[in-house]
């Protein structure tokens, strides 16, 4: 069994994600592709992989497991999507490491699924914007907690990643940014669902229609039906041009809700940013989707 396991990050649209695989779920079984609906794994999920911290899981654990999972469905690979996979949004950082039992999360479930072949597709975004999130129901004592002891410009993706590689060696890692998003949407759909380049899928264009004029994704779709022989990839620079004409500005801003930093600052968090994801290009056996 291929096990897929999509792990966030927080704060990039994970549950739109969830929902979205799950409208596609009758397609992509088709296919040999089951998307569980969460409420069957997460909590039983939870408590076998805190439980193989002290014993490796038994066969029959294990078939138990795969019984909730899969129930009735046959499949020959299955996406398990959870943003806490690696922690809650409060565990989600300490100091300058980013979910700091990623690895340790990683390795139980490997212990969970022995036999079948593992892979990790998580998406990552830029401190500006992944840090308020996590802030965002927190109270002023861990916010000023966080704050003061951690250096956005300083946070590392390709740091958490080699963690998890250095103690899962042999799982591949499928990343992308959420700054992407729109544009690569349907691209992560057919990636998990293990589709052709040119398959349809539901949902595809969901979150351009959130960065784009009602009349410019009308116009768009008009374009794009009348085109049928037009390839995904070149469907992206249709979808810039439109976006540049037909763009919700306000929508393309992100709102930062942290006063203390300045624009000298937020300027250096992107371009270590930036570098940031040309690192995590170069790590052996992890790949990042781009528009």
């Amino acid at each position: 069994m291929q096990v897929i396991i999509h792990a966030g990050a927080h704060g990039t649209e994970e549950d739109r994600l969830m929902k979205t695989l799950l409208r596609n779920k009758e397609g992509f079984l088709a296919r040999g592709t089951s998307v569980p609906g969460p409420a069957k794994y997460r909590p039983l999920l939870k408590e076998c992989m805190a439980a193989s911290k002290d014993h490796a899981p038994s066969e029959d654990a294990q078939d138990l497991l795969w019984d909730a999972i899969l129930e009735e469905e046959h499949a020959d690979r299955v996406v398990l999507s959870n943003p806490h996979f690696f922690g809650s949004q409060r565990d989600a950082l300490d100091g300058q490491r980013l979910y700091p039992e990623a690895e340790d999360r990683m390795r139980a479930l490997k212990a969970l699924f022995p036999n079948d072949d593992l892979e990790l597709y998580m998406a990552i975004r830029s401190p500006t914007g992944f840090l308020p999130k996590l802030l965002e129901k927190a109270g002023p004592g861990r916010r000023q907690d966080v704050l003061s002891t951690t250096n956005p410009a300083e946070l590392r993706w390709s740091a958490m990643i080699a963690r998890i590689r250095a103690a899962v060696p042999d799982v591949p890692i499928t990343l992308w940014c959420y700054e992407d998003l729109p544009m690569i949407w349907a691209q992560i759909l057919r990636e998990l669902g293990n589709l052709e380049a040119d398959s349809k899928v539901k949902g595809g264009m969901d979150l351009l229609g959130t960065i784009m004029t009602r009349e410019g994704m009308r116009r768009m779709r008009a374009y794009l039906h009348d085109r049928p022989e037009i390839t995904e990839m070149y469907k992206r620079r249709i979808f810039a041009a439109f976006l540049d004409k037909y763009a919700i500005e306000e929508a393309l801003e992100e709102e930062l809700d942290i006063e203390e930093w300045t624009p000298e600052l937020i300027a250096r968090i992107e371009e270590a940013y930036d570098a940031d994801v040309d690192q995590l290009s170069r790590i052996p056996d992890v790949r990042l989707l781009t528009p």
